[in-house]
């Protein structure tokens, strides 16, 4: 029989019933930090990750995944088919979890988090078939965010493996790339990043645009906002035909001596 789960934390929680679980887990109406933890455990799981199909309030997805972080590695698990995002057209009593053979619905209080089961077989079944027709029946939720592996391995195919390093150094740092005051967004990183490398404004904006983070427009527009900033430089660079391309230079000596971990650090204090 399916017992209650309670632990201290929601990812713990999840973990747990992941585990439990075989083929597919329906996730109905989940908060945004049930959302991000779901991402972050389907990352790091080592055993046989049952697909996770979630349906959820669509101004929610778009919310938690307007930061970059979360947004690719949840597009890395839809590549993989390990993960499905789709809109709720309408809201569910509780955070629902449910699987062929057990139903939690995850509930907090004060300092811990419980997943409260359901132990009748025929009711786990009705609901399995309920909200898994559910799910079958959801629009699936644009997510425009190019997956981080995607990602990672074109910029070192394309630009430099140092580059494709100091992004995932700058990555590392964070815990949002928003870009809404809490951190920094993917154009900023990777023209950052650029900078720091001595990049050609036309080249990483280029990838930018083919791999899908942003048009090569809004690097245009956003290396200009870090120009007149003081974060970055450019030089001209003349080439056989047409105009002279932009190189791009960090342009603060506090910049120029950071590491890549340390490069959000400086970057943030200065657009703050």
């Amino acid at each position: 029989m399916t017992s209650n789960l309670l632990e201290e934390t929601t990812d713990d929680i999840l973990r747990a019933v992941i585990e439990d679980v075989d083929g597919e887990l329906v996730v109905v109406d989940p908060s945004a930090d049930v959302v991000e933890s779901l991402v972050d455990i389907g990352l790091e799981y080592e055993g046989d990750l049952p697909t996770l199909n979630v349906v959820a309030d669509e101004r929610l997805l778009k919310d938690v995944m307007d930061d970059f972080i979360v947004a690719s590695a949840a597009a890395d698990l839809v590549d993989a088919g390990e993960m499905t995002l789709r809109n709720l057209p309408d809201g569910a009593d509780n955070t629902l979890l449910v699987g062929e053979e057990s139903l939690y619905a995850l509930v907090s209080a004060g300092e811990h988090v419980a997943a409260l089961a359901a132990d009748d077989e025929s009711f786990i079944a009705d609901a399995y078939e309920t909200y898994h027709g559910l799910w079958e029946e959801a629009t699936p939720f644009n997510l425009r965010t190019p997956a981080l592996g995607r990602v990672r391995s074109t910029l070192g195919e394309e630009i430099g493996e140092n580059v494709q390093a100091d992004f995932d150094g700058v990555l590392a740092s964070l815990e949002t790339a928003r870009g809404d005051g809490d951190g920094l967004d993917e154009v900023t990183i990777s023209l950052l990043v650029a900078a720091k490398n001595d990049v050609l404004l036309y080249d990483i904006s280029k990838w930018g645009e083919d791999v899908g983070i942003a048009s090569k427009a809004t690097f245009s527009r956003t290396k200009t906002r870090l120009e007149d900033m003081g974060l970055i430089d450019t030089e001209k660079v003349p080439i056989d035909v047409g105009r002279p391309r932009l190189r791009l230079k960090l342009g603060d000596d506090k910049l120029r001596q950071a590491d890549s971990e340390g490069l959000a650090g400086v970057a943030r204090s200065m657009l703050n």
